[in-house]
């Protein structure tokens, strides 16, 4: 949890990284679920300096879920210049899902959004990070130009179908995500092969098993690897 002065100076931090001559960098901001804190608290602090996000939305769960942005919110989202893409329909693990379940969370939710929104949806974020070849492709099938991963990297949004992103939590300090973008810093190929490790873990361990894992370390209540919530 990030609160509202600090996300500030996140956003101020990016404004300098951006103009930074230096910099080869250009960073972007990207909020899963639809949270409407995004709505009362992160969308405010963004108009006021001029910046556009990426809010991906779990489709299933607006004007239904308690804490979560409605068609309401999402609409004057976008009409102040926000981009929205799909982040699933009820936020499963898609490595868990049959066919028919990815068809559901990837084509009924973009098409949901699409609907509503009355505009083309072609980005997508994975629920979990989680993915492999058969999400991959099914991921294309479904209409998406684009796939934001879990995964911490730098890459080109104009040629990558995959795109990585850094999660950032509420333990992590200004200053050292000031020195993660500084030129020539290895933090970020530091953290893409801590990344890398875990998906191995996950993969050996199964995601409930490495679930359990994460809350005990975390000491946090370990929760439904399938339907709800789970480790980035």
């Amino acid at each position: 949890m990030i609160d509202t002065e600090e996300f500030e100076r996140h956003l101020d931090l990016l404004i300098s990284v951006r103009s930074d001559p230096a910099s080869t960098l250009w960073p972007e901001l990207t909020f899963d679920d639809g949270h409407l804190s995004d709505f009362d608290h992160a969308l405010p602090a963004l108009q006021s300096r001029g910046l556009t996000a990426r809010f991906f939305i779990t489709a299933g769960w607006t004007d239904n879920k308690p804490g979560y942005m409605g068609w309401r919110e999402l609409r004057s989202l976008q009409e102040s210049g926000q981009l929205i893409g799909a982040h699933g329909w009820s936020h499963r693990l898609l490595t868990h899902c049959t066919k028919q379940d990815l068809d559901r969370e990837l084509t009924r939710s973009r098409l949901m959004l699409q609907d509503k929104l009355g505009t083309s949806i072609t980005t997508m974020s994975l629920p979990g990070g989680r993915h492999n070849r058969r999400v991959l492709a099914a991921c294309k099938d479904a209409g998406y130009s684009n796939v934001f991963t879990s995964e911490p990297k730098a890459e080109d949004l104009t040629s990558e179908f995959t795109i990585g992103r850094l999660n950032i939590r509420g333990d992590m300090k200004l200053e050292w995500i000031r020195h993660l973008f500084q030129p020539g810093n290895d933090t970020l190929s530091s953290l893409e092969r801590q990344y890398r490790v875990k998906v191995a873990a996950q993969s050996l361990l199964g995601d409930r098993l490495y679930n359990k894992l994460w809350s005990v370390l975390n000491r946090k209540e370990p929760q439904d690897a399938e339907g709800g919530r789970s480790p980035e």
